[in-house]
Formats: structure tokens, sequence, C-alpha cells
């Protein structure tokens, strides 16, 4: 099985079924002298985990992380980080009806008829569940962005028919984790938790779409084509389980706008160079980074665990029959998802900035060649 691996420089490495033993990755290409604890990575792991929540799949994991290598002494060594994140509450007896009877709009299907086999507990490898792996990645890819005063942010901007107004940078920072939503706007929050409720009470699950945003990201980043970075940031969000959409600046309304009212005069900045007046093109222009932050939105589809009867056939027995999938589910994917979304926004970006040679991919220290450093080990005393 390919796909497995994203990026090109900061190289993430996954492994890890829904309902076996482990979750994993393999960070390749993290700078050495990066200061990086368990604790680092499990703070971002606590935003993504089930159970936080009525409007969260109640299976309780704990995801707790362990460094298993890349780390000497509190510092990374330029060597790949190695992490696991144990599964301690699979429950697989529930999918056990499904598992040559496929259930609705799920990948068991298609996974049987590529590999002839699969792993059916959970979802197996199609879970979302394997996006524990790329926030674990993305906390590294943070960590090392903020010493280049780079921040991604995001929140949760629409659920079902319910939108929320455009909020500000500070409040995506303020306001975000205040509520289970995870959306920035608090009174919008209040109105999808009630719409939320409502699709979860009557067994059945609401799409939504998730904002984000990431400042600081410096002039001349990515290349024309198949490495833009709007083409790899497709790439990057489109993997996301039940994504069926990504854009950014203005979208997919840019088809209502004329060319004069979206293009953008240059005007000189304080410092004389060209900068462009506003930024309908959310930070990008012929693939390239412009400076300016780069923003737009992903959406998602209602998830497709529900326990609403549904219709499936069983190619083992040949009988079509009614099912009911039962189990623990997300009514809602967004706001378990905005921490999946900044994870590979920060992954992406520290890529483009290791490839255009804005940070060494070495050390992050900025002394090549020496090796009496602060984060060296020593001799035991």
């Amino acid at each position: 099985m390919n796909g497995n691996r994203f990026g090109r420089l900061f190289q993430m490495t996954t492994f890890g079924e829904s309902h076996g033993e482990a979750m994993g990755v393999t960070v390749s290409g993290c700078p050495a002298g990066l200061e990086l604890e368990e604790s680092d990575v499990q703070a971002e792991l606590d935003r993504r985990k089930p159970g936080q929540s009525h409007i969260t799949t109640s299976r309780g994991e704990p995801d707790a992380v362990s460094i298993k290598s890349g780390v000497q002494d509190g510092y990374t060594t330029g060597t790949p980080i190695g992490m696991v994140i144990e599964n301690k509450d699979a429950r697989s007896g529930k999918y056990e009806p499904f598992i040559t009877a496929p259930r609705p709009s799920h990948g068991d299907f298609t996974y049987s008829a590529k590999f002839g086999t699969r792993n059916w507990g959970g979802g197996g490898r199609s879970s979302a569940r394997e996006t524990v792996n790329w926030v674990a990645a993305g906390a590294v890819a943070k960590k090392i962005l903020a010493t280049e005063d780079v921040e991604v942010r995001a929140h949760v901007n629409q659920i079902g028919d319910i939108e929320a107004p455009e909020v500000s940078w500070e409040e995506l920072g303020e306001h975000t984790e205040e509520n289970e939503v995870r959306c920035a706007h608090p009174e919008t929050a209040a109105e999808m938790r009630d719409l939320i409720d409502e699709y979860q009470e009557a067994g059945d699950s609401i799409g939504g779409s998730v904002y984000f945003e990431t400042r600081g990201v410096p002039r001349g980043l990515g290349a024309p084509r198949f490495d833009g970075v709007p083409s790899r940031l497709g790439q990057a969000f489109m993997s996301i389980p039940a994504t069926t959409a990504f854009e950014f600046g203005l979208g997919k309304e840019a088809r209502e706008v004329a060319g004069i009212d979206r293009n953008e005069d240059w005007e000189f900045d304080e410092d004389g160079d060209p900068v462009p007046v506003g930024n309908d093109h959310g930070g990008l222009q012929g693939g390239i980074t412009t400076g300016e932050p780069i923003y737009g939105e992903i959406t998602w589809h209602a998830p497709t665990s529900i326990p609403k009867e549904q219709t499936t056939v069983d190619w083992e027995t040949g009988e079509e029959k009614q099912v009911q999938v039962i189990g623990r589910h997300d009514p809602v994917l967004p706001p378990r998802a905005v921490p999946v979304v900044e994870a590979m926004l920060a992954c992406t970006i520290l890529d483009f900035m290791l490839l255009g040679g804005r940070i060494n991919p070495d050390r992050l220290d900025g002394q090549p060649g020496e090796y009496d450093t602060d984060y060296h080990p020593s001799q035991p005393e």
C-alpha cells in the first residue's frame, strides 16, 4: 500500500489502523536543535482526541504519545523522530456484521476490492483515527515554524446552514478553544451546537467547514505548476477523511467576480518593496507566496456512520439487508478536524520553507560545522 508518506524534506510516514495495537508516525527532516518534549506533542493530540464532549465520539482514547527516537536530552538530533500512540479502547465486535456487507458510503468495499482483504475493525486504515499521526507530526512542525514567527490558526466557520461571520486573527486565537464546536464566534457557536444536537438526537449527522489562516509566511515560497503552494495544500487538505472541497482566497466566489474587481494593484510598502493592494488571492499568486496571510476553507460532508437504518448487500450470502451502524461516532467532523487542518497546514508550509532554504534543514542554530553547541550531550560528571 502506497500513499503513507507526505512531504518532500519535512516528511511524515505513518502506520496503524483504527482498532490495531497502535498508531505511529516517523518524522524525517526535522532539523537538530529544536527543544521538544512529549508534552509539546500531547497538547496538540489532546485537542484532537475523542471523548472531549457530547458532540464527539465517546471512544475513550487517552492518545498518549511516546517519543521513541530522534530526541536527546530534550533536543532533536536531526535523525528521524519516531512517535507511537497506543489504541486503548478499540471494540471491534459491532463491526462484524459489515465484514462482507459494506457500510453505505464508507471505504469498506473499495478497500476489499483493491486488496482482496482489509482490517475491518473500526474501518481499519481508512478510519479518521489515522489523523492522530498527522497531528503529532504537525506539533513538531508548529514548534519549528514558531522559531521563524510563523503561526497557523483555524476554526469552524460553518455547520449545516449556520455560518459564522468573518472573525479577526486575534479572535481566532482567543475564542476557538473556548467552546466545543471550536467556532471563534461564540454566538454562532451556540447556534451550531443546537443544530448538531438536533441531528444527533435524530440519529443523523451533518457536514460543515473549517476556515484556516497562517501569518508570517515569507514571500517567494513554492514553484509553478505541480509544486505550487496551493497545489500542495490541496493534496494536504483533501487527504483528510470526508473532505469534499478546498478553496483559498475568494475560492468559489471568484466565479462571480470580474477580472477588474479581483485584480489587485501594486503599491510600495514602507521599505520600498512592491506589495499587492488587498488579498483576495489568499496570499498566493502563480503558485508562490506573496508574503500576505494565506487563508481559505475546507468542507466536510456529514459523517457516514449513523444509526439510521440503511440498505447494504452481503457479497458472501448474496442477500440484501437492512443494517444499522451501531458504535461510537462523531455527529459532525469539523470541530475535531481543526487541529488536523492546522497540522497539515504547518507541515506543508514548513516543507516549503526547508525547500526554499529559509530554514537550514540540518540544524536550527545557524552554525553549520560547529560541534560544541548548547544542545550537544556532555560527558557525564
